[in-house]
């Protein structure tokens, strides 16, 4: 090769030369080797903070997964606790509601018992009158019972009536029979009864008189006093003047034996009934026997639980023996009277408006009272 070659194939492609010295090798060796190792350190390093970060992440999910489990426990407990407190909500709320319910209930009963027992209703209806009935019936079958154990099978004398009417002015005077069969006696109206108890003797206006301040007393507390509980036998409704002006008059002016003006309505009556019944229990006690006497049992089954009312008393106070006694006719209910008087009970006689007419054979008794019918204000039926 001729030095001309050896000078080209010693240039580079730009014709620089391409001949390098030892020294220069050398150098670019040591460079190739410093940037082996720098790069083998850089990926070292990554590598390391791969590891790192892989690491971390580990913890960190480990983190979340305790952090979500803690927190779903505690959500869970939130929640159970939530559902205790609203089951026991409900069911405080359920208790309640059964209260209210049983309160309810009970009301509803006593509203019915109140139905029952009560002049709640404004007109007639047929459980009115069916109770009514009921009442009666029970009253005088005891009634039909307890005469039939007393009847005397025996033949009797042909009984004179010891009655007779005064010819000079018609006025009443004793009325009993003798012991036998009963005549119907004579009837008159309860008009001309006022008019005979005005002219009883003086005496008999002041029959009531030595008894004038307990009366009075009595009728002033049923009037501004009215005690809506009390004991038995005293009068439990609103008295009003009008009432305690017709028994303040019956006891003093007519002496407990006469007729009053009607006050409109079978229930008016029965009120001013048991005022006069709960002053004369009040002063004769356990002796005094009241008789009422009208002729219908749709009547009598009214003054039952009118009295019933306005007393406080039960059915077991009417009987035959005590307490209250229910006729339909004027011939027991006097012979009833005789055997009281003759038992040394005292008895009391309430005739009902619908009586037309008094027998005389109830005008020998110290006590009665009839309620005369008003004819510019006649009662009607079952007028509450």
């Amino acid at each position: 090769m001729t030095a001309e070659e050896l000078s080209q194939s010693n240039l580079g492609p730009d014709g620089a030369s391409s001949y390098s010295s030892p020294e220069a090798s050398s150098a670019f060796g040591a460079d190739s080797t410093g940037f082996k190792s720098d790069w083998s350190n850089r990926i070292d390093a990554l590598r390391q903070q791969e590891t790192d970060l892989k690491r971390s992440i580990a913890e960190l999910q480990a983190t979340y997964n305790r952090l979500t489990q803690d927190q779903f426990q505690k959500i869970q407990a939130d929640i159970g606790r939530m559902v205790q407190q609203g089951t026991a909500d409900l069911e405080q709320r359920k208790r309640n509601l059964q209260k209210e319910i049983e309160t309810l209930e009970r009301r509803q009963e006593r509203i019915q018992a109140e139905m029952r027992t009560t002049f709640a209703g404004a007109s007639q209806d047929l459980a009115v009158r069916v109770q009514g009935f009921k009442d009666y019936l029970v009253g005088s079958l005891q009634d039909l019972a307890v005469a039939a154990e007393q009847l005397d099978i025996t033949p009797a004398a042909r009984s004179t009536p010891a009655s007779r009417i005064d010819a000079r002015d018609g006025a009443p005077t004793a009325d009993r029979f003798e012991s036998g069969a009963e005549r119907s006696a004579p009837r008159t109206s309860p008009r001309r009864a006022a008019a005979d108890s005005s002219a009883q003797p003086a005496f008999a206006s002041n029959a009531f008189q030595d008894q004038t301040e307990r009366i009075r007393s009595l009728l002033d507390q049923y009037r501004m006093r009215p005690d809506y509980y009390g004991p038995l036998w005293q009068l439990r409704r609103t008295f009003e003047p009008i009432h305690a002006e017709r028994v303040s008059n019956w006891f003093f002016a007519q002496g407990g034996r006469g007729a009053v003006k009607s006050m409109g309505s079978r229930l008016q009556n029965v009120l001013v009934a048991s005022s006069a019944l709960s002053i004369l229990y009040a002063l004769y006690g356990n002796r005094l026997r009241t008789l009422v006497l009208s002729n219908s049992p749709e009547r009598l089954g009214e003054w039952r639980r009118g009295l019933q009312d306005c007393l406080g008393i039960s059915r077991a106070d009417f009987g035959t023996g005590q307490g209250v006694m229910l006729f339909d006719a004027p011939e027991p209910l006097a012979q009833r009277a005789d055997r009281i008087t003759a038992d040394n009970g005292l008895p009391f006689i309430v005739v009902d408006e619908a009586e037309s007419v008094i027998s005389l054979a109830l005008l020998q008794f110290p006590l009665w009272l009839a309620f005369a019918p008003d004819p510019m204000n006649p009662i009607a039926e079952y007028d509450y």
